[in-house]
């Protein structure tokens, strides 16, 4: 995390997407097994701030042409848990700090030894932030809008000159994977895998292409928080917010979960390779609690491991990284955070 080079080497979750959407469709081959939900009673008292997702069997992917490592679809059998019921806030983070007296990967001082493609220069404490162009401009070359800040933390998500007023139920970023993983043990929970995370998403629905339904806007409404506008100079904020919003902003899905689309990315403890899914379509069956694949690979960063980012953020648009499509994924290198990136825990059943 030494310059600007990190943006790259660390955490682009999203590329251009302008292909037109298209509803998912089932798997060609044929199969006697259908998408179906488990029993809805969960096992013993609600846990407080989680919502129970009974598991069951459902079409895993998207069905989408600018979206290759999200096919083929294939069908994934995950048990029942609970999952918070929105992304980890500002003051739940505070109180881990408090507690453990941690310090996230994006304030301590990185070694330059971990980085030795990185430009030479003295190394500093900081993280990755969204900074938009005064006009528009390729959409090819994501420097215009990404910016390596000096300072910039999750007390400061834009930098030394912005804090948490005001901001205490918004979901926290500028968390790396190691960062995410060490609050869930502290809370005796755990990350998702990325097969409990997209089944919690669609809600109980089958193949939809939002967690809410086929449709974008039904009513006119907008169901999640996206962007609107010319990406990446111009948010309209038709939706009511310019950045993030307080979790819990637009309606649940199905199983009464908030934000599972846009707001902020969300890490999952999968590592992330585009070939994984054709993987498990090859071994045929049903992928009984994937647990993603033994080691990483991403072929537009060769040697940078990455894990799975879910649910796209406030950032994604219908023209850009349309990643709020529920069966979409992205990837991040596990030491790095970003502006628009977050999480959410889950607790197994036993």
């Amino acid at each position: 995390m030494l310059a600007l080079f990190v943006l790259v080497s660390g955490y682009i979750s999203g590329r251009a997407s302008r292909a037109t959407l298209q509803k998912p469709k089932a798997a060609s081959a044929p199969t006697a097994v259908e998408p179906r939900i488990n029993a809805a009673t969960p096992p013993g008292p609600r846990l407080a701030g989680m919502a129970w997702v009974p598991g069951g069997t459902f079409w895993m992917g998207a069905a989408r042409e600018d979206m290759p490592d999200a096919r083929p679809l294939h069908l994934v059998s995950v048990d029942g848990f609970w999952m918070d019921e929105h992304e980890t806030t500002n003051e739940e983070f505070e109180r881990f700090v408090k507690a453990t007296g941690y310090v996230t990967l994006a304030e301590r001082t990185p070694d330059a030894r971990d980085y030795p493609s990185a430009p030479r220069e003295k190394p500093a404490a900081g993280s990755v932030v969204f900074t938009p162009p005064r006009q528009a401009v390729s959409l090819d070359d994501p420097y215009q809008w990404w910016s390596y800040v000096k300072g910039a933390s999750w007390r400061h998500p834009e930098g030394p000159g912005s804090s948490l007023a005001g901001r205490e139920r918004h979901p926290v970023v500028q968390i790396a994977w190691t960062d995410a993983a060490a609050y869930a043990e502290w809370a005796g929970k755990r990350l998702a895998s990325e097969a409990e995370w997209e089944f919690a998403a669609r809600g109980g629905q089958d193949r939809k292409l939002y967690t809410w339904g086929d449709q974008l806007k039904p009513g006119g409404r907008w169901m999640a928080n996206v962007f609107q506008g010319r990406f990446p100079h111009e948010d309209t904020a038709e939706d009511g917010y310019r950045g993030a919003a307080p979790v819990g902003s637009f309606p649940a899905e199905g199983f009464g979960l908030r934000d599972m689309a846009g707001n902020v990315w969300e890490w999952c403890s999968d590592w992330y390779r585009p070939d994984y899914y054709a993987t498990l379509a090859a071994a045929g069956g049903v992928a009984k609690n994937p647990q993603g694949p033994a080691d990483s690979a991403d072929p537009a960063e060769p040697g940078v491991a990455k894990r799975v980012n879910r649910g796209g953020s406030y950032l994604c648009s219908d023209h850009y990284c349309s990643r709020y499509v529920v069966g979409s994924r992205g990837r991040g290198a596990p030491d790095t955070g970003s502006s628009n990136l977050g999480f959410r825990c889950v607790k197994s059943a036993s």
